[in-house]
């Protein structure tokens, strides 16, 4: 039971801070997955965030759900997932029912305003860590720089970018199995 509260706690406090979507979570969770409980390393969650990338939903409730599996079966799941939508679902209703009556304020605006560029930060820092960490040649320096480019001047869908990236891994892997 400790550990599923531990799982719930861990990914209620990343909900709750974390906003501007899944980019911008990627720092708390390698500080509380990889860093403060070592569920994986940082190479483990970087897969586990690209997994919940590509499958259908929330990146953030997809990679809670799937850390709380790894760590405790269908219970570790359930409370991971539990943590991660539970701060959404307090903010979400309190802002429904206090937000709209002041959300024409100056100072609300405002406020709004500068969470979106701090969150633009944040998810330039994850980028920067992804790409750190990702990179680790000149095959995977060219799929980032191609990527990059064609997600932001085409009208390709990001999911054929992932499934082309996976299929040049998995060649280049193949080939370099049979080349030792």
């Amino acid at each position: 039971m400790k550990q599923l509260m531990e799982l719930f706690w861990a990914f209620f406090r990343i909900g709750s801070f974390t906003f501007g979507g899944g980019m911008a979570m990627l720092p708390m969770l390698k500080r509380e997955v990889v860093v403060k409980y070592g569920w994986s390393t940082e190479e483990e969650l970087l897969d586990i965030y690209a997994i919940g990338q590509c499958t259908p939903g929330i990146i953030a409730v997809n990679t809670a759900t799937y850390i709380g599996y790894q760590q405790k079966g269908l219970l570790g799941s359930i409370f991971g997932t539990l943590g991660m939508v539970t701060p959404s679902i307090i903010i979400i209703s309190l802002i429904a029912t206090i937000l709209r009556n002041f959300i024409d304020l100056p100072i609300v605006l405002h406020a709004l305003s500068g969470i979106r560029i701090v969150v633009c930060a944040l998810m330039l820092q994850t980028v920067y860590s992804l790409a750190k960490a990702g990179i680790k040649n000149k095959l995977g320096l060219f799929l980032f720089l191609a990527g990059f480019l064609i997600a932001t001047f085409t009208p390709v869908p990001t999911i054929l970018l992932v499934l082309f990236a996976a299929i040049v891994g998995i060649i280049t892997y193949t080939k370099k199995k049979g080349d030792a």
